[in-house]
């Protein structure tokens, strides 16, 4: 490029673009010592069983210091386990960290039992065993902890880990994919670590970079299309990535799988949580080429950019100074070798067919508003909500019948973008204020980023799994936007099966269903009572706490008719105990408010 001959405006940003950038990789190089990494590649599993120890560890993410990790079968992130489209999988996690956490599988489509979300944890020493038919498309997911209030700090200290689904459709197509050598996962993140390289959480001063667990990564790539799984595992931080020579690469799948054709880009933004999958082929190329995030291109109000808020005054504690905050730097660096056998020398032109929904099949619309706890100048310091709540372990948010198909509607009115993500489903994006989505966005989805004072909606179905006592979350993937409350849960419901009275042994009480059932605001729960004695008749929550006694003392012989009184109560399911002198009967009811 002859600089001179651009106008002076142009070629001064350009030059403070290209400083910026020395300056961030020089920072960034000076804090690992020497550049130049080989990058670490998980190990894989095939199933359909999978055993894998939660663990405490050392990593050195600059040389001769260690760093206290989590890992997975490690010190620090997990083996990609490999699953095939309809296989039933059995996994084993035995939980040696010394305190309590959860594993997620991210992106999947699972029962709630299964999800690995807050509620099920798994305690020092106790092993869980989630087992599932695998129902997802071929695609790349993750798995990661879910502890409310500790997600952060188990992520960040490296549990993380891929999970590649593979099905018929995607094998019946020439791609890339013989892991470790054609077909690789790269992990991308930034950490916040101190001079005695320790990891601390929560921290917005996020400027140590890494691939894979490794930083100033460099990766040995045969001379052909390769394809390359990229997952945006940080905490915090917008990836807006793109080649160092800004040529084109082929996206062929987002997070929920395969996209209908390749589509070529030159630049992919991913938010916490997002995956994609590209093809580069490096036949193109000679020598080494870099993966760079173009930060300098994303707008005020990312966490990424120069600010992270839409105004100048809206600052985030320990944002700044950063050197990749708003500037173009190296994300990791592909050295080109000889091709491999048997190589993938060309790129499909079509993949899969695509099912979009119509928004004409809703049945339903949800709207979320997202918000800070506290408006003005100190916005970003603050707790976010989601229609005006914080998380509650006790309060079920959204209550959905199986089978539905709904609209969910986010708006964000603070000054920073959300990641959304749902568990359970995959969802297309319908709009972003109106506007049709960006065709990176057009494929199954489970995170959306919603800009500042922007709208996205998008369509999903429930279909599969239902449970009237387990929760699926939806919330913010920025981890410490989560932590501190910035979520929700929601139930699918199967109208028929869930809410049937749980009948005990013939006795002397029958705890008769509940009507209405479900039921807004209020139900009748009938008592019959063939030999008189003392019985108390209480309302729980899922968590089970007391929030209504209806009855404590003596019932004598004949029917009795209680109600119960929903006006103070949050929609969800609940669950009626019955308790005489010998027996205790139990029914779940479900209140839709």
């Amino acid at each position: 490029m002859d600089i001179c001959s651009l106008p002076v405006q142009t070629a001064c940003a350009f030059l403070r673009q290209r400083v910026l950038c020395v300056i961030a990789l020089a920072t960034l190089a000076g804090w690992t010592g020497p550049a130049g990494a080989t990058i670490l590649l998980p190990p894989a599993l095939e199933g359909p069983s999978y055993q894998l120890t939660l663990q405490t560890g050392s990593w050195q993410f600059r040389p001769g210091t260690n760093s206290a990790t989590m890992g997975v079968n490690g010190p620090v992130l997990g083996p990609t386990l490999i699953m095939e489209q309809g296989e039933d999988v059995s996994l084993f996690l035995e939980n040696q960290l010394g305190t309590t956490t959860t594993i997620h599988w991210h992106g999947m489509h699972v029962s709630p039992e299964n999800d690995g979300g807050p509620h099920t944890v798994i305690a020092p020493g106790a092993t869980w065993n989630p087992q599932f038919t695998v129902l997802d498309k071929a695609g790349t997911y993750w798995y990661h902890p879910h502890l409310h209030a500790n997600t952060n700090l188990h992520a960040s200290r490296g549990i993380a880990g891929f999970v590649i689904v593979r099905d018929a459709e995607e094998a019946a197509l020439d791609l890339p994919r013989t892991y470790g050598v054609d077909d690789f996962p790269l992990a991308i993140q930034t950490k916040t670590i101190d001079e005695a390289g320790q990891i601390i959480v929560p921290s917005n001063a996020d400027s140590v970079l890494m691939v894979n667990a490794t930083v100033n990564a460099e990766l040995a790539v045969p001379g052909q299309v390769v394809r390359l799984r990229l997952l945006n595992g940080s905490s915090m931080r917008t990836f807006n990535l793109g080649l160092e020579d800004n040529s084109n690469f082929q996206m062929i799948a987002s997070d929920g799988g395969l996209l209908g054709s390749p589509l070529a880009l030159t630049r992919l933004q991913l938010s916490p949580g997002e995956r994609a999958e590209i093809l580069v082929n490096f036949a193109n190329y000679t020598g080494s080429l870099a993966l760079m995030s173009y930060a300098s291109e994303l707008p005020n109000g990312v966490y990424g950019a120069l600010q992270p808020g839409m105004m100048p005054q809206q600052v985030l504690t320990g944002y700044n100074p950063n050197p990749m905050n708003g500037t173009d730097f190296q994300v990791m660096r592909f050295n080109i070798g000889a091709q491999s056998e048997n190589p993938v020398l060309t790129i499909p032109g079509e993949l899969v067919p695509q099912t979009p929904l119509p928004e004409s099949q809703a049945d339903t619309l949800r709207q979320f508003l997202l918000t800070p706890m506290t408006p003005g100048p100190n916005a970003l310091n603050g707790h976010f909500l989601i229609n005006g709540s914080e998380f509650d372990m006790g309060v079920i948010n959204e209550t959905i019948m199986l089978g539905a198909t709904e609209i969910w509607s986010i708006t964000n009115q603070s000054p920073i973008a959300h990641p959304f993500h749902i568990h359970d489903v995959q969802f297309y994006v319908l709009d972003l204020n109106g506007a049709p989505p960006l065709p990176a966005l057009s494929g199954r989805k489970d995170v959306i980023l919603v800009p500042p004072m922007q709208t996205v909606r998008f369509i999903t179905q429930f279909l599969d799994h239902a449970s009237s006592t387990v929760p699926y979350m939806y919330h913010c993937h920025m981890l410490i936007h989560e932590d501190a409350g910035m979520m929700g849960q929601f139930l699918v419901i199967d109208p028929s099966a869930s809410l049937a009275p749980q009948a005990g042994l013939p006795g002397s009480l029958i705890l008769q269903p509940a009507f209405p059932n479900p039921f807004n605001p209020d139900t009748v729960l009938g008592v019959v009572v063939s030999q008189a004695q003392h019985a108390s008749l209480g309302i729980f929550n899922l968590l089970g706490q007391e929030v209504a006694r209806l009855h404590e003392g003596l019932l004598g012989t004949g029917e009795h008719s209680f109600r119960l009184d929903g006006s103070t109560l949050a929609s969800g399911v609940y669950i009626v105990r019955l308790q005489g002198d010998s027996e205790l009967l139990q029914q779940k009811v479900l209140l839709c408010k």
